[in-house]
């Protein structure tokens, strides 16, 4: 009974006030025009337009355009059901459980088109914090965008008469770079705590104030996150690493107190001199790659993020005697099974990110044959640039990296002479451990029973 009566507080301002007309921007004013489109958009525009349903591009693609960056991909929204969206577009297919969505492929773009959407007003459909479970009820295009999040992402584009439709002052939003929340925010951070992330991400990805309203709840509804599943997180997270502007997300993401819900490790390493250096170093790395248009390393990104909690517990195991590739390997465990509580990293992101650190050891072992051994390995180049970032950071000696790149571009010859003039290992490989031969197994049998024989007699 406490438990209705809850989600009946919560839903009774649940649906945000709805502009029922839109206001319509004609081409003159936004500047928007068709051939700015890609062409797997307007292909499914024309395709769902012939049919008979009305099409339009919604959300992050408008509000890109409109600020003069290129749009990551092309969002449909239109009045078709999915039934309706994957018989009318050819190679598409429905996906999702709680959103059913159609991704339709058009040569190698995929566009996700999405059926006009109306606010739940099941009770049902509602956890006792108010997080929306259900949400595949169809409505209307004014229903649509007052369900959508933040009014800059509820600008509707006709690619036929060149408008814009706007429920809630979304482009005006937009020109006085402010991010506002549809509705009320409290509730609208209930429905689905993810959108205190996606506020802090847009805001500090489009440099967008956070208006007053939209900004006040976040820091006392942060513990929502908590709901949030760990997999769902992850996404969001990624998002936010590889958005370009990661630096400046992860800054607003400690100032509005959002951090503990996804890094909790995070002001821990910050409170380090050290590890803030080293963390601001490779977001910066990172973000300067996607602006050149240059590949990233999610698995690199999770392992500059976690690396001085890892650093502080090797050191810990190793300050009580423990032999040191053993005790980095306990360490990497305690902190990546830490943070799964929260942030849910994928299997094959784990992999990378250990072998990242596994192989950090390995750049003080110059003697030998082991350089040649780690200069073969498939995750060379990964270890290399992560070893690189802890010498520009000050953590080991730029000597070290300094030695390593002249190696992997050096023939033969000084290769040998930079083995033979490198200091001793600081690290000392892990000792194998020898195979006893059968023989030996036998003739070690043979002379115990000779023993006990022996001894018997006696």
């Amino acid at each position: 009974m406490i438990r209705r009566f809850v989600k009946k507080i919560f839903n009774r301002h649940a649906a945000p006030a709805v502009q029922l007309e839109p206001k319509i921007i004609p081409v003159k004013t936004h500047g928007i025009t068709r051939d700015m489109l890609s062409r797997g958009a307007e292909r499914v525009c024309d395709d769902l337009e012939r049919a008979g349903y009305r099409a339009y591009v919604v959300g992050g693609a408008v509000r890109d355009l409109l600020l003069n960056r290129d749009p990551k991909d092309f969002d449909i929204a239109t009045n078709a059901t999915p039934e309706q969206v994957r018989r009318c577009c050819r190679r598409s297919r429905i996906i999702g459980r709680r959103f059913q969505i159609v991704h339709v492929m058009v040569g190698q773009e995929l566009i996700e088109v999405t059926t006009f959407r109306a606010l739940h007003e099941d009770a049902s459909a509602t956890d006792e914090h108010g997080r929306v479970l259900r949400d595949n009820t169809f409505g209307t295009q004014s229903d649509d965008a007052a369900r959508r999040d933040f009014t800059v992402n509820a600008l509707y584009y006709d690619p036929y008469d060149e408008t814009i439709h706007d429920y809630h002052h979304g482009y005006a939003d937009l020109k006085q770079r402010t991010l506002r929340m549809i509705g009320d925010p409290k509730v609208r951070y209930r429905e689905d705590p993810v959108r205190m992330l996606r506020a802090v991400r847009l805001g500090a990805k489009l440099n967008l104030d956070l208006d007053s309203a939209t900004r006040k709840p976040i820091r006392e509804m942060a513990d929502l996150l908590d709901n949030v599943p760990p997999a769902r997180l992850f996404d969001e997270m990624l998002k936010l690493l590889t958005c370009g502007d990661a630096l400046a997300c992860l800054k607003r993401l400690r100032d509005e107190g959002l951090h503990h819900g996804v890094l909790p490790l995070l002001d821990v390493i910050l409170e380090q001199p050290l590890g803030e250096r080293f963390v601001e170093q490779a977001l910066t790395n990172t973000d300067q790659r996607i602006r050149e248009g240059k590949s990233i390393s999610p698995g690199f990104l999770f392992a500059a993020l976690l690396w001085h909690e890892v650093l502080a517990h090797w050191n810990k195991r190793k300050a009580k005697n423990e032999i040191a590739i053993p005790a980095l390997f306990a360490a990497m465990s305690d902190v990546l099974d830490r943070q799964a509580t929260k942030l849910a990293i994928t299997k094959r992101l784990v992999g990378d990110i250990k072998e990242i650190w596994s192989l950090q050891p390995r750049f003080e072992q110059r003697s030998g044959k082991r350089p040649y051994g780690l200069l073969g390995h498939p995750r060379f180049r990964a270890g290399y640039d992560f070893m690189l970032l802890r010498a520009q950071t000050g953590e080991i000696d730029l000597e070290l990296g300094d030695w390593w790149t002249k190696f992997q571009e050096s023939d033969t010859a000084v290769q040998e002479s930079l083995i033979a003039g490198a200091p001793k290992d600081s690290v000392a490989p892990a000792k194998k451990r020898r195979r006893r031969s059968p023989n030996r197994k036998r003739s070690q049998s043979a002379d115990s029973g000779d023993t006990q024989q022996n001894s018997q007699g006696e």
